[in-house]
């Protein structure tokens, strides 16, 4: 049997084939290069238009200022016209290291923590803070088997109980407490009481004292108050035994380079942007219903007193 094969159906099949192929490359370096030039074209905005990063110290557990942050991030950048990102990070330190390394450019600081952060980088400044943060307070809180009850002045029969303060670099949970502490007692917290240790933040102090794990400790005033609207705070296990005299404390603040970063006047649109927050939510959230303006020269007291407690550690050491 003879067989006959069309080799002219298989050579044009086979430049089909080829077509296909081409046709195939074609498309491919197409999107390659329209790819490209989107790539390019992102790199340019972002150039142009860099994200704004914010942060803020970790004073409360996590789920709080998730809630408290998540909500200003779209209003920032809906009013400012750039990207707005919040950045949480994980300790009073950490937040203060971001800031000095330029991976934040304004914070939601502690007077103290804010001290730290303005001193490191020139130039920064405090722009904003609650209407209540003129005139803060630190609660100290006992737990019920101390035996201590509250008072107006000074808690008397404190001396010798277990303590424990926020973090380090906490104004209302760390400074302004050790600061009446000294006064009274004209020594440091390690030289009065039995125990002293850091929480961390100050919803963690609540836990310790509340537990029993702590005799007494001080805390931000107003994390306390809301620990108690949610049902966290058993009466029966812990009380404010005393509250000290008011004190400037949380504001927002800016790096003093960002007018150079963001375009001329905007650390100046960033106060106004949020001094004018009218967003319920926001201000619920924060725990403030109005803002204002503020300054480095109203936290001054606050230099001071950091400087003295400083001075008199250096001073003991040397002895």
């Amino acid at each position: 049997m003879l067989i006959i094969v069309n080799r002219r159906s298989n050579f044009v099949g086979h430049i089909v084939l080829l077509e296909k192929e081409r046709l195939m490359l074609r498309i491919i370096s197409i999107v390659a290069v329209q790819i490209l030039f989107i790539s390019i074209s992102l790199s340019c905005v972002f150039a142009e238009n860099p994200t704004f990063y914010f942060t803020t110290v970790p004073d409360q557990d996590e789920a709080a200022l998730i809630k408290r942050f998540e909500k200003l991030a779209p209003y920032l950048e809906r009013r400012l016209g750039v990207h707005s990102v919040y950045l949480p990070v994980s300790s009073y330190e950490a937040a203060v290291k971001a800031f000095i390394s330029g991976q934040v450019q304004l914070g939601w600081f502690g007077a103290f923590s804010g001290l730290k952060a303005r001193h490191a980088v020139p130039g920064s400044e405090i722009i904003a803070q609650g209407q209540k943060d003129q005139n803060f307070k630190s609660y100290f809180i006992a737990h019920e088997s101390s035996g201590l009850k509250r008072s107006v002045s000074f808690p008397k029969g404190i001396e010798g109980k277990s303590f424990v303060f926020g973090s380090p670099i906490s104004t209302s949970g760390r400074l302004i407490p050790e600061f009446w502490i000294r006064r009274q007692f004209g020594r440091s917290p390690k030289e009065i009481f039995s125990k002293v240790s850091f929480s961390g933040d100050h919803s963690s102090t609540l836990d310790l004292v509340q537990a029993g794990a702590a005799e007494v400790g001080a805390m931000d005033y107003t994390v306390f108050e809301a620990a108690q609207r949610a049902g966290k705070v058993d009466p029966n296990k812990v009380s404010v035994i005393w509250e000290t005299p008011p004190f400037p404390d949380t504001a927002f603040i800016i790096r003093g380079d960002v007018n150079a970063r963001f375009g001329a006047g905007f650390s100046t649109k960033v106060k106004e942007v949020l001094i004018d927050i009218g967003d319920e939510d926001i201000r619920r959230a924060f725990g403030r219903p109005k803002f204002i303006a503020a300054s480095n020269e109203q936290y001054e007291f606050i230099e001071e007193l950091a400087s003295l407690i400083e001075e008199e550690e250096a001073r003991r050491a040397s002895n």
